[in-house]
């Protein structure tokens, strides 16, 4: 028999078993259709004709750093910082100044004053420690309690030898937690009941701060639980 006549009987046989194993399996294994597909559609942009802004908006502060006066960084290592007396230093540079990214009550500016006497009154919290820049030295993370139930976080970075301070903010938290390089806050809503607020602050090469790259209005499921069910953007 030919080489042609080989191929021939090959296809024959060939053609043959698949049938036979279509047969058998009837419509198992078969491509159905997913029905028809949505017609995407494209972002939309609402208003084309608005005027451009002119006036910049109100300056939060969120960028505001500042070298922090008379503390050293020997080795750039921020555990060796009492953070108590990096923080007497800031109150000390801004005296009477309670509102914005330097603010402290009198009060708590007072009760710094005495934590060395009576330290269960100090407001200042247990540090913390994490690496928040990428630059592979960790940043002295810092709490401080102040009245109506408000507390202020502060983020300082090592920085040629001294301190700079890269993040302030004050609110009534609820919560703070460290989720990788970003340092994720909790607060309470004021305007609606049973949400809180979520905002994760996160590095900023350009700006040189922490800033607040994520923010979110989170339900809670009570007063007592404060597990998220769900989120919708507040920005």
């Amino acid at each position: 028999m030919s080489p042609s006549s080989n191929r021939l009987l090959y296809a024959v046989l060939l053609t043959a078993s698949a049938a036979v194993l279509l047969a058998g399996c009837g419509d198992e294994g078969r491509m159905k259709s997913a029905g028809a597909t949505p017609t995407a559609v494209g972002p939309v942009r609402l208003w084309p004709d608005l005027p451009p802004v002119t006036a910049p908006p109100n300056d939060y502060g969120e960028t505001d750093t500042e070298r922090v006066p008379g503390i050293k960084v020997p080795g750039d290592n921020v555990r060796a910082l009492d953070a108590v007396a990096v923080v007497q230093a800031e109150a000390a540079a801004h005296p009477d100044q309670v509102t914005g990214v330097d603010g402290l009550y009198q009060e708590t500016v007072q009760q710094l004053g005495t934590c060395e006497e009576k330290p269960k009154s100090c407001p200042v919290l247990a540090p913390y420690y994490r690496d928040l820049t990428g630059d592979g030295h960790e940043e002295l993370i810092v709490g401080i309690k102040m009245p109506e139930q408000q507390t202020a976080v502060r983020v300082y970075m090592p920085d040629k030898g001294g301190l700079t301070r890269v993040m302030s903010t004050s609110d009534q938290v609820v919560s703070v937690d460290l989720a990788g390089r970003d340092l994720i806050m909790r607060s309470v809503s004021a305007g609606i009941p049973g949400y809180e607020y979520r905002t994760a602050w996160s590095w900023d090469e350009p700006q040189h701060a922490m800033l607040p790259t994520r923010d979110e209005i989170v339900r809670v499921k009570s007063s007592r639980s404060h597990a998220p069910e769900r989120s919708a953007a507040r920005q």
